[in-house]
């Protein structure tokens, strides 16, 4: 059998670059001690806190301390974290829409048309009640007046104007005799709600002649009827111009 002679050489690298297995021992000056207080809450998935120091207790906190940590994490996308030191005392501040001044504009000419349009209706209304106390249905106007007709024992002519479905018609009792009454038919009113317009009379020497004729108006019109000395007559259109201008000077 071989013996390998004893040499001074030094053994290559190659040969104790295999070292024997056993317990791995940390050297002394590099030996270092996990603490509590250096563990993080939430550890990272690539770093390991294991080490052979760390108690089972240890053990049980960091597990706890984890799934709290990761919990924790999980509700700030759930949920929004709570207020507090100065901010949560700070009133929450509103925030004001501003309105558009077409917006403004466009309500005020609405309710201008509705207050218009109610005014209207009950501006017509009064007036429509008033003409009722007034003159009644059909409307009726009655009044006495000296005209020289029939009038010998000292009662004056009375005379009635009605609006009868739209037709003016005045009725005259000269001197209060029914028995000679004359009827005079006046213009002819169209509108749907021309029944209702009041007429009313009124008697002036309108030609100049001392005989008092008559004035029949209505809706800011006048008829004028000339008296005949026992009667009355429809105004002529020659004579229209000197009677409108009297009426002007008249004031009517």
């Amino acid at each position: 059998m071989p013996v390998l002679d004893t040499t001074d050489k030094i053994t290559p690298k190659s040969v104790l670059r295999y070292r024997p297995m056993g317990e791995r021992v940390a050297p002394a000056r590099k030996r270092s001690i996990v603490t509590t207080a250096t563990l993080p809450v939430v550890p990272r998935a690539s770093r390991a806190y294991y080490h052979a120091d760390v108690s089972e207790d240890t053990e049980e906190w960091l597990r706890d301390e984890t799934e709290e940590g990761i919990s924790e994490g999980s509700k700030r996308y759930t949920s929004r974290p709570p207020v507090t030191g100065a901010s949560a005392a700070r009133p929450k501040r509103k925030v004001k829409r501003k309105i558009h001044p077409v917006l403004y504009l466009s309500s005020g000419m609405l309710a201008m048309l509705m207050l218009g349009t109610i005014g209207s209706a009950v501006f017509g209304w009064f007036n429509t009640t008033l003409d009722d106390l007034r003159f009644g249905r059909p409307r009726t106007f009655q009044t006495d007046a000296w005209v020289g007709h029939n009038e010998q024992n000292g009662t004056p002519s009375h005379f009635i104007a009605i609006n009868l479905n739209r037709h003016i018609e005045i009725i005259e009792l000269p001197g209060g005799d029914a028995a000679h009454a004359h009827i005079y038919v006046g213009p002819q009113l169209y509108a749907q709600d021309d029944d209702l317009v009041p007429v009313t009379l009124s008697f002036a020497d309108v030609n100049g002649d001392h005989k008092p004729d008559m004035i029949a108006t209505y809706q800011g019109t006048r008829a004028v009827f000339i008296n005949t000395g026992d009667g009355y007559r429809p105004l002529s259109e020659a004579e229209r111009p000197q009677v409108e201008q009297f009426l002007q000077h008249l004031g009517r």
